[in-house]
């Protein structure tokens, strides 16, 4: 303290001391004071310069502080903006596809009709024949439309975001296939009514009653009275049929052609020709003789049931003259309906036709999907029903389509889960040997050990020595002690667990040498002036605590007990010197 003491009362000493360096040392404790050097009072006028400079940061530091702060509140919002009003963006409207004939314009019943009531809607109406299209992984669906519009070609480009298909896609009788387009559409991803599966599934009559099998085994011939119908691949297997007369049907086709009316076994033969010819499929079924047709119809929510007399006397309803009119929704047509139009996935339009025979007997023969012809006195009526049926479904392609994650555009990478980052510690705890507890201390069960090798042993003891420990068991307490040899060991680059992180060596493995030393074990003595050098963050009397635990580790694993002593007593002779050396 007198060292001190003089070296503060030397002038020189101070004078060469920073600006306003140790002032309070200088400065009176009250009014009594002792006297000021000369060089202070040179020194003393110059600490205004830092105040200046300090009062210029403040200033940078607050202007700072509000721009920040405008930021923030402008982020959250909090500005207000009403002086400059930005104008409202115009919505892009959702292009809507109606594949129909040109004798209904679908258009007018979309006018005025908003998607979700903020997208306008633009009708593309155009017929099977007059589109071409192609469709792309990530390019959605581009639709080529010619059609001729009061004499004048029009030529557009589009890719649609919904699509109502009003006409078949496949008949035989009119040479007319569309079955690609159905499946461009469904490639690129198109919506439509009704659904893309169920007017492919449609394209075979057979394969849409094959349906009807399974509800009439479902609910019973009580509720739902199938015709009893008979499938044949080709004209090899018509060889008979049971009862006549039958109606034989060919192929794919619509509005009554290719049914025919066969009374007997000759004139079955001679239909088994025609079927050859035509190189397709065939059904039969037994005539009923009818007393009037049945249709029921379902437009979303809304039911309609008509009955069709024949007045020219055809056995076939729909064809020549007849009468139509609209009769009672019962419970029992209801059901036929709704049975009908859970097939395929679900159909948002579809028609039950039945033959009700002169002896009392529902026979339901067919069911047509989103194609069905409109009849009656309410057809504006049923427009209306499907146009609104059309918007509620883009209304809902609308609201679901920012929640779901498209898989052509994944959700982005997110951390590593906590699971996978917890299963890392355990892995890398395997890879260590097991370590044989110290004498004295508990012994381990043996059947938690996995079986050792000839390899040399790992051993990593506690600094006191009582207890085995692991990388992960290690208490904070232990991890944050200056004097711990985990410390020492991860600074010479010597750690177990680093060794596996980078190496990856296999469990039996001894650990890789360290600063390009021999991989043989070194000696009790190198450990120990390797571990002696004191840490220089550590003070000396940590250093000595080091030594002691690091002298008691090396005296177990020495092989005999004189050089562990002689060894112990090097070590705290260095201690001891380095302690008391100034």
């Amino acid at each position: 303290m007198n060292f001190l003491r003089r070296r503060l009362s030397d002038s020189s000493f101070v004078a060469n001391l920073p600006n306003g360096y140790m002032m309070d040392l200088q400065r009176p404790d009250n009014s009594t004071s002792s006297p000021v050097s000369p060089a202070m009072e040179r020194k003393h006028p110059q600490p205004l310069q830092p105040s200046h400079s300090s009062s210029t940061g403040t200033s940078i530091f607050s202007s700072i502080s509000s721009a920040m702060k405008q930021t923030t509140q402008a982020a959250a919002g909090l500005i207000d903006h009403s002086a400059s009003p930005t104008p409202p963006l115009a919505q892009k409207p959702k292009i809507l596809l109606v594949i129909d004939d040109a004798h209904t314009d679908w258009a007018k019943y979309f006018q005025g009709k908003k998607v979700n009531g903020e997208f306008d809607i633009r009708v593309e109406q155009a017929e099977f024949s007059e589109l071409n299209l192609a469709a792309y992984v990530t390019g959605g669906c581009m639709v080529d439309m010619q059609v001729m519009r009061n004499g004048t070609k029009v030529v557009r480009s589009f890719k649609p975001d919904f699509v109502l298909i009003r006409q078949h896609a496949y008949s035989m009788a009119l040479g007319e296939d569309f079955r690609s387009l159905i499946i461009g559409l469904q490639y690129g991803g198109i919506h439509t009514v009704n659904s893309l599966y169920s007017i492919y599934s449609f394209c075979s009559k057979p394969w849409v009653f094959s349906q009807l099998i399974k509800i009439f085994n479902s609910l019973g011939p009580e509720k739902f009275p199938l015709v009893e119908q008979t499938f044949f691949p080709s004209h090899k297997q018509m060889l008979t049929t049971p009862n006549f007369p039958v109606v034989v049907k060919l192929g794919h086709a619509h509005a009554g052609m290719g049914k025919v009316k066969v009374e007997n076994q000759h004139d079955f033969r001679d239909m088994a020709s025609v079927v050859a010819m035509a190189k397709t499929y065939a059904t039969t079924e037994p005539f009923i003789d009818s007393k009037y047709d049945i249709r029921i119809q379902k437009i979303g929510s809304n039911y309609k049931a008509y009955m069709r007399t024949s007045i020219s006397g055809n056995w076939k309803a729909n064809t020549g003259s007849a009468m139509l009119e609209q009769i009672a929704m019962t419970e029992r047509y209801r059901l036929w309906a709704d049975a009908c139009a859970e097939m395929f996935g679900g159909l948002d339009i579809c028609a039950v036709k039945a033959v009700h025979s002169k002896d009392g007997k529902d026979y339901i023969i067919e069911v047509m999907d989103s194609s069905m012809p409109l009849i009656g006195e309410h057809v504006e009526e049923d427009r209306q029903l499907i146009a609104d049926l059309v918007v509620s479904r883009m209304t809902q392609l609308v609201l679901t389509a920012g929640s779901t994650p498209s898989p052509l555009r994944p959700w982005p990478p997110q951390a590593q889960p906590a699971s996978i980052k917890s299963q890392t510690g355990p892995q890398l705890g395997q890879l260590s040997q097991p370590r044989p507890p110290p004498q004295g201390g508990p012994r381990q069960p043996q059947g938690s050990q996995p079986p050792r090798t000839n390899a040399p042993p790992q051993q990593r003891l506690s600094p006191q020595g009582q207890q085995p420990q692991s990388p992960q068991s290690t208490s904070p307490q232990q991890q944050r002690s200056p004097g711990s040899p985990q410390q020492v060991r991860s600074a010479t680059g010597s750690s177990p667990v680093q060794a596996s992180k980078t190496g990856m060596f296999p469990p039996q493995q001894p650990r890789p040498p360290a600063q390009g030393r021999a991989p043989s074990q070194p000696s009790p003595t190198e450990t120990s002036k390797q571990q002696a050098i004191p840490h220089p963050h550590l003070n000396k009397s940590q250093s000595l605590t080091n030594t002691f635990s690091i002298s008691e580790s090396s005296q177990r694993g020495n092989a005999t007990e004189d050089e562990a002593k002689a060894e112990t007593i090097r070590n705290l002779r260095k201690s001891f010197a380095s302690l008391f050396s100034d």
